[in-house]
């Protein structure tokens, strides 16, 4: 059976009678007028969250009340979903075709993604979403994705286009991380896990990282997310490493000059 789970609007109560004393009034009562339908201005946002799960796939797709109150966000966010269901559901399909000519157990395709708010400034809406997905493999493959939404431009941009360059953010927030990750390495792996070889010994580049804008006051962008999803910064086990480091001086001066106004020093 299909399990889903998504937003309902109210439904509308409608009440109707006959004319106060015509031909079939039972009490003489005015006649109750009709609920007016709510208009879209009157209707409140709420959070989104659909779970579908079949013997052919499992699918699962959320996101916040701060979503749905931005029209143009949630236009996108919806799209975005109907879109991995509809691409979901055709490569499950091919692969139980597959499975069942070549005499093979079908495994159900999954695939979610989970978006969360990082930071909701007066400006901006800054977000992330887990998102995994299974095709038939020994484990679910998982990762982070992120956006921040403009609400002056009503447009999304990635957190990267917020400075100069990718470089330059990386110049100033790189020493910071590669230590805290360095450190965070120790704790999971051990004394010696510091001493491993390897990219997994290594300090991973920008390039490779899933950078977040986040905020502990509510009004500016004071920190940085740095994200390295599993196997970027470890082996699967480990999972993934979240970093945070703080909104330095070298870090305002990558801002662009256009973007200045939406960062403070932690």
């Amino acid at each position: 059976m299909m399990r889903v789970a998504c937003l309902l609007l109210p439904a509308l109560a409608l009440a109707a009678c006959n004319p106060w004393g015509g031909k079939g009034a039972d009490d003489g009562k005015p006649p109750v007028a009709a609920t007016p339908a709510p208009s879209p201005a009157d209707t409140k946002p709420e959070a989104l969250k659909v779970s579908e799960d079949t013997q052919l796939y499992s699918f699962d797709f959320a996101y916040p009340v701060e979503v749905a109150a931005i029209p143009e966000l949630k236009e996108r966010l919806d799209s975005e979903m109907a879109k991995a269901k509809d691409k979901l559901i055709a490569q499950a399909k091919s692969a139980e075709a597959s499975a069942r000519d070549e005499g093979f157990p079908y495994n159900a395709y999954a695939e979610g993604t989970n978006w969360q708010v990082v930071a909701n400034t007066p400006r901006f809406l800054s977000l992330s979403a887990a998102v995994y997905s299974y095709t038939g493999g020994a484990h679910p493959n998982s990762g982070t994705k992120t956006l921040v939404w403009d609400r002056e431009a009503k447009r999304a941009l990635a957190p990267v286009d917020f400075f100069a360059s990718a470089e330059a953010l990386e110049e100033a927030v790189r020493e910071r991380f590669c230590s805290a990750l360095q450190k965070e390495r120790g704790q999971r792996r051990g004394p010696e896990g510091e001493k491993v070889e390897g990219e997994f010994g290594e300090c991973p580049p920008l390039a490779d990282l899933t950078v977040l804008l986040g905020s502990s006051n509510g009004r500016k962008f004071n920190r940085i997310g740095l994200v390295a999803d599993p196997y970027v910064a470890g082996p699967y086990a480990e999972g993934d490493y979240d970093i945070t480091v703080p909104v330095t001086a070298e870090v305002l001066e990558a801002v662009r000059p256009a973007y200045k106004d939406a960062f403070t020093l932690r």
